[in-house]
């Protein structure tokens, strides 16, 4: 499950027996630790949430444990320049917000916490399948995983992943959450063709899909554009396709490698 939504159902929990102090990044200016709508939530003996660490986090939950112990219930907001005063030499400057949250705001923090998912097709359920799925279980990804073979899922799956059984495989990307990016590493090249084919339909009608990476070679791709031509797709539709996928520079070929280095090209694509 991505970090935040762990983080939030934690806070949510803690909330329905105990009042809490919630700092939240308001603003920034300049070289910070966090963006703006970062939170932690601090309780009288522990803390949901980080604000960047360091000697501002340091300093924000002593001054919100003191306005949890005060119980006055008023909302502070304040501005802190990250300087050498404060051990801190980002630069920029950050406000903060803190305001006392109990289980009479669960609702309205479920709504305005609850972290925007990116939606993520994958087709194919072989080792870097598996070591992208992992790689980004931890990240503000909703994945749906697909592959035209029965039980070739692991059961240890990251909540925010959800699979599917599509035979053919190619007819899954038609039911697509419209701006999903599709990752394309079937166990065949047959498949990954009508995968891409398929895509480059659904772009051709719709034109929701913002990334379409397929695995694979220079090569073969060479070998795949020239199958496309043959069914009408011009070349300024094969050029929406990404192959190969991952950053360049990153010559690892080993699952793990291979996935950090596709992870990283999708939040380059969503940041």
């Amino acid at each position: 499950m991505p970090q935040l939504l762990s983080d939030l159902d934690r806070l949510l929990d803690r909330l329905r027996c105990e009042p809490a102090v919630l700092v939240t990044v308001a603003q920034t200016r300049g070289s910070v630790p966090r963006e703006s709508g970062a939170w932690m939530a601090v309780f009288a003996d522990s803390v949901v949430g980080t604000i960047g660490g360091g000697h501002l986090e340091w300093d924000a939950e002593r001054q919100a444990r003191d306005l949890l112990t005060s119980g006055e219930g008023q909302v502070r907001q304040h501005t802190v320049v990250l300087g050498p005063s404060l051990g801190q030499c980002c630069g920029g400057a950050v406000g903060l917000r803190m305001e006392p949250v109990d289980q009479r705001h669960l609702d309205e923090l479920t709504s305005r916490l609850t972290p925007r998912l990116w939606s993520v097709a994958l087709f194919g359920g072989g080792h870097v399948g598996r070591a992208i799925v992992q790689a980004l279980g931890p990240l503000p990804f909703a994945v749906t995983w697909i592959d035209s073979r029965d039980e070739v899922f692991p059961g240890d799956l990251p909540a925010a992943v959800r699979t599917e059984h599509s035979d053919p495989v190619q007819s899954a990307v038609r039911e697509l959450v419209p701006g999903s990016r599709v990752l394309v590493m079937s166990f065949s090249h047959a498949e990954d063709l009508e995968v891409v084919a398929a895509c480059l339909q659904r772009l051709r009608e719709h034109n929701d899909l913002p990334f379409v990476g397929l695995i694979g070679s220079q090569t073969k791709w060479a070998t795949f554009s020239n199958r496309l031509r043959q069914r009408g797709f011009a070349d300024a539709e094969l050029a929406a396709i990404t192959c190969p996928i991952g950053l360049s520079g990153i010559g690892g070929k080993q699952p793990a490698v291979i996935a950090a280095s596709v992870v990283a090209q999708l939040l380059l694509g969503v940041n």
